[in-house]
């Protein structure tokens, strides 16, 4: 296929070593790859968008990487719409630190990352990698995703989004396409002291699984199947729409 020009982004931060694998492989297949993302970790930031001060952008000590002053979605945002000379054929949110499984999707910031280069008229995918040691695993499997682009491209309404197991490649059982899992209701929160005495809190840890049926995301990776989950951006809950007209009437 013909080299790809491909913006890489990611919430981990600009400067993490999920980005630097998958930038390398890329740059090693051929294609042509620019780097726009934030300058620290913004993991968990989900869609957020930076309305209240300034964006500042700065170039770092590495070649074509930009660092955004911002979030996920502020760095694909002005990538494409101001800090790139030639339009991307795709946005590759990650290799992300971790996975992004089941009810992760809604405050991941890498895959908001992908959401908002598809909401710029994009193909994107999400890419995380479930622990933090086989980034070339996730690298090697994105190359073989992109390679099906051009001949079978996303559909204009969704975005992939990919998790790998941290496995080496040749241990991979394959491949599953799969639907979002569940977890339960994560009601954990940790309460410390400050070195003053005064009250602080942190977000306890995720909960286990509800839903890990065989189709699921988290299932497959449990399994040592890489997953693909076809995400839709497009929220309407459509199958009530008419049960929800019907009671709506009652009330007005």
């Amino acid at each position: 296929m013909k080299p790809l020009n491909i913006l890489i982004s990611n919430d981990d931060g600009v400067y993490a070593e999920g980005i630097d694998v998958l930038y390398a492989y890329l740059k090693k297949a051929g294609h042509k790859v620019k780097v726009v993302a934030p300058d620290r970790n913004q993991s968990a930031a989900s869609h957020s968008l930076t309305l209240e001060y300034p964006l500042r952008v700065q170039k770092i000590n590495k070649e074509d990487y930009l660092a955004v002053k911002g979030t996920p979605t502020d760095s694909v945002y002005l990538a494409v719409n101001s800090l790139l000379d030639t339009k991307p054929d795709i946005v590759i949110s990650g290799i992300n630190n971790g996975a992004n499984l089941c009810d992760d999707v809604i405050y991941s910031g890498t895959v908001a990352a992908a959401v908002e280069g598809r909401n710029l008229g994009l193909p994107a995918i999400a890419v995380s990698l479930c622990g933090n040691t086989h980034y070339d695993t996730a690298a090697e499997i994105v190359g073989r995703i992109i390679d099906r682009i051009e001949e079978c491209p996303i559909p204009s309404d969704r975005i992939l989004n990919i998790n790998v197991p941290d496995l080496p490649v040749e241990q991979v059982k394959g491949v599953r396409v799969t639907r979002l899992g569940r977890r339960m209701s994560s009601e954990s929160v940790i309460e410390e002291k400050d070195l003053r005495g005064h009250p602080i809190y942190w977000i306890g840890p995720q909960a286990d699984a509800l839903d890990k049926a065989e189709d699921t995301d988290i299932y497959a990776i449990s399994e040592g199947y890489v997953s693909i989950t076809p995400l839709h951006i497009d929220l309407t809950a459509y199958q009530v729409l008419d049960d929800l007209s019907g009671w709506i009437s009652k009330v007005y």
